[in-house]
Order: C-alpha cells, then sequence, then structure tokens
C-alpha cells in the first residue's frame, strides 16, 4: 500500500506561520509606527457619525464589559469593542493603505489587536507582532487576488482585513494550530464588504466589521468551532468565490516567513482625509500651486488622467455631503486649487458647498489614461 501524504493547504501554511513566525525588529519598528498613527486617526474618529452609531449599539446589546472604546467612557464585549474601534479608525479615511493588498490594514487589525490584547492581557511587542503576522497574510493574499478581487467590487479592508483580523486575534488568544487553522477558515466564511458603500457611513463600518469578524472567528475556534482546511484555496473556497486574479497564493504563499512585506513595501501614512486614489493628483497640484503661486481665478481647467480602476472608486464628480467629497477627484482637486491644502474642514458642509470651490470642480476632468497599467 502506497501512503500519499495529505495536501499542504493554504490555511495550514498560514497557521502555521500565526503560530510560529519570529517577527524581525524592524518588522516591529515599523509595526508601532502604524499603531501611533492608527491610535491618533482612531481618537479623532471617534466623534464621526458612522463610529458614534456603533458606540449607540454597543451601549444598548454590547456583552460582558471586558474591552475599552477608545476616546470614549465606553467598555463593552470584545467584539463590540473590535466594532466600534475599527470603526472610528476608518471613520475619517485618515488611516493607512498598502497597495498591496488594496486595503487599510491597520483600522481592522489594531481594532482586534486592542479587543484580542485586552482579553489575553498581552504585553504591547506581543501587540506589535499579532499586527506584523496579520499584515503578512494579507499581503499573501493581495499579491494573488488583486487587482482582480478589488475592481470585481470587493472592498479588500474589510474582506482581506477579516482574514488578518483573525490571525491576529487567534494569535494574542494563543490559539493552537489546529484552532488556529479553524479560526481562518471561519474568518474565510464572514469575509465581506462592497465597495458600492463608498461615500457612505457603511465604509468606515466595513473597517469594523473586519475587526469584529476576526474577533469572533478566533473565540469560536477557541470554543471548538470547525471548518474547512480548503477554505481559502479550494474548489468553492475563498479564491474562487471572491474573483481572485490567480488561482493560487504560489510564491507569496512559500515565501511567508522569509519575505517580509511590511519591510518591502509597508504601508502608506496618508496626508490627506480622503480616498488615495485621490493623494496622486493632489500632490501635484499642490506642488504647482506652491511652485507657480497661482490661485483659482488663474485656473482654466484641471485635467487628471488616472488609471481604469480609479474612475470605479472615485465615483462621485458632484458631490453631496462630506463623505462623498472623499470619493470625489473634482472636489478634492477644486479644493487644492482654491485652499492650497486639504485637511479635515475639506469635508465638512460648508467646504463641500463652497461657491469657489463649485466654481473650480466644474472645471475639473478627470478621464482614463491608456498608458496606466491597471496594476
Amino acid at each position: 500500500m502506497t501512503l500519499v501524504a495529505p495536501t499542504t493547504t493554504a490555511i495550514d501554511r498560514f497557521a502555521d506561520f500565526v503560530v510560529g513566525a519570529q517577527v524581525p525588529a524592524a518588522a516591529r519598528i515599523a509595526a508601532g509606527t502604524a499603531w501611533f498613527d492608527t491610535i491618533g486617526v482612531t481618537l479623532a474618529g471617534t466623534l464621526e457619525p458612522a463610529a458614534r452609531a456603533v458606540q449607540a449599539a454597543a451601549q444598548s446589546e454590547g456583552g460582558e464589559p471586558r474591552c475599552r472604546i477608545i476616546g470614549t467612557p465606553g467598555i463593552t464585549s470584545a467584539s463590540w469593542a473590535a466594532l466600534a474601534n475599527g470603526t472610528a479608525a476608518h471613520a475619517l479615511d485618515y488611516d493607512d493603505m498598502c497597495f498591496v493588498s488594496l486595503a487599510h490594514p491597520s483600522a481592522p487589525l489594531v481594532a482586534a489587536a486592542l479587543a484580542a490584547g485586552e482579553l489575553a492581557r498581552s504585553p504591547g511587542r506581543a501587540l506589535l507582532d499579532a499586527w506584523v503576522v496579520g499584515f503578512e497574510i494579507e499581503a499573501v493574499l493581495g499579491r494573488a487576488m488583486n487587482p482582480r478581487h478589488y475592481t470585481q467590487g470587493w472592498h479588500c479592508t474589510s474582506t482581506l482585513g477579516t482574514i488578518g483580523a483573525a490571525a491576529v486575534a487567534a494569535r494574542l488568544l494563543g490559539l493552537d494550530r489546529e484552532r488556529v487553522a479553524h479560526c481562518l477558515a471561519v474568518a474565510a466564511s464572514e469575509a465581506s464588504g462592497l465597495k458600492e458603500n463608498f461615500g457612505t457611513d457603511t465604509k468606515p463600518l466595513h473597517a469594523g466589521l473586519a475587526a469584529r469578524n476576526g474577533i469572533v472567528a478566533a473565540l469560536l475556534a477557541r470554543s471548538g468551532l470547525t471548518a474547512s482546511s480548503r477554505a481559502l484555496d479550494g474548489p468553492q473556497g475563498f479564491l474562487n468565490a471572491m474573483a481572485s486574479e490567480r488561482p493560487e497564493l504560489g510564491d507569496a504563499l512559500r515565501t511567508l516567513g522569509t519575505r517580509w512585506g511590511i519591510l518591502e513595501s509597508g504601508v502608506t501614512t496618508k496626508l490627506y482625509p480622503s480616498c488615495a486614489a485621490t493623494h496622486p493628483a493632489l500632490d501635484a497640484i499642490l506642488d504647482l500651486r506652491r511652485e507657480h503661486g497661482f490661485t483659482a481665478d488663474d485656473v482654466e481647467a484641471v485635467a487628471i488622467g488616472v488609471d481604469a480602476v480609479t474612475p470605479t472608486i472615485l465615483t462621485y464628480p458632484r458631490p453631496a455631503t462630506g463623505l462623498e467629497g472623499k470619493f470625489s477627484m473634482h472636489h478634492c482637486a477644486a479644493a487644492a486649487v482654491v485652499m492650497g491644502r486639504v485637511g479635515l474642514d475639506t469635508f465638512e458642509p460648508t467646504l463641500v458647498h463652497d461657491a469657489r470651490i463649485s466654481g473650480v470642480l466644474a472645471r475639473v476632468a478627470m478621464t482614463v489614461d491608456a498608458t496606466l497599467r491597471s496594476d
């Protein structure tokens, strides 16, 4: 009789990494920078309507008070705290970005780590290492799945973020390898988040849901819930069901733990509280304005060439609200021309409906530049 060794699945490999990863010191330092930035934008975001709505729900329905909703006096269950903190972190769209995963990694990763860390009373170093583990898993998924996964309509902050947050929670709660595998497989079934909700309160909720999903998956696995080891790369698993660019994780999976995405591509800390797709144009406009000293009255037209993906993200040429303005190249560009800066107040109602900005907005054109590749 010939014995055939079992095939190692993506979840098997991820579970080994979650349990055994030795995080380099340089990666831990990078994680610390991401944490500082994320706590800052979370504290600011606690005042936003989306964050306030989740805080109110947590107050009315939250479970045993064990974890803090940062920036507030609220204490609630781990899952509700993760939901509230993750939503607040993403509420201003000021949190960091990764152009490999096409996600905002830190909002769900930090929120999940805070909640799981409070449950486990983890030291700071453990929180940083868990963040790195979650980030690396998201990077592996992003390299294989994007851009098709993203352009299909999935919001990676929520979909890939759920898997990353589950890895964070599993590591901090000290799950054994078998339970980590079940945790990640449960998370694969929880993952969701639609780009159609960009420009609404539900967009920041996606980050909160990813963090909450990760906590719930880890707690369920710890309690004995099981799931398929093929939930990621099986015939009807996460990759196939959610429109992965490639059918398998390939080299990125094989080099997990030896190649560190946080040290190669890293995260992008935002300069402006708007969708990252607006930032290259904002950099250019503000640089030109500083160099040449022009004002709005000098500008006849603003022509912006973008890749083919950007128009599927920036879908509000005439925004009616501040949230829509964050996903409007036209408003962001016009505000940069008029004000010479883009900040939190750029998306307040007074500036969204400012006559000077509206006048320039009508002169802004965004078109697809065929020389820019989709990646």
